[in-house]
């Protein structure tokens, strides 16, 4: 079933994408949660109209996505976190610890962008992913240290 998403879905695409999902989760979940809307000829149509008319404000957005890369590009993180002896953490760092280092950069980036593909559950140097936009993103290197 072809889909319109109205709001960005992590693992399955980005506002306005017209995307091929399951019967199932198509019709029990993302129609009546309001993410999503069945992509019919006439939606198509308000969707190419929409988009036309927005065609500025995107260009605009990913401008600013760019210039916020820039300024992330040279970033390094540091992340202290209790250990045991053996050097496993007590936890894992996850999206909400990368976001409060990068607050005290002085880059205030939302949590829910940033993505960490491993699972972050021992002491060694690390990669997060933040999305900025569908078409910009951004490695930021961080190691996890003992505190």
């Amino acid at each position: 079933m072809k889909i319109i998403l109205k709001e960005d879905i992590p693992s399955l695409g980005y506002k306005d994408d017209v995307v091929e999902v399951k019967n199932g989760y198509g019709r029990n979940y993302l129609i009546p949660q309001g993410k999503a809307v069945i992509a019919s000829e006439s939606a198509l149509k308000v969707l190419a109209e929409n988009q036309r008319q927005r065609a500025h404000k995107l260009a605009k957005l990913k401008a600013d996505a760019e210039a916020v890369a820039e300024q992330l590009k040279g970033v390094s993180l540091t992340i202290g976190a209790k250990t045991s002896s053996t050097g496993t953490i007590f936890g894992s760092v996850n999206n909400i610890q990368i976001a409060e280092a990068l607050e005290k950069l002085g880059h205030n980036i939302d949590r829910k962008i940033i993505v960490i593909k491993d699972s972050v559950k021992e002491v060694g140097k690390y990669n997060a992913v933040i999305k900025l936009h569908k078409e910009v993103s951004v490695d930021i290197p961080f190691e996890v240290i003992p505190e």
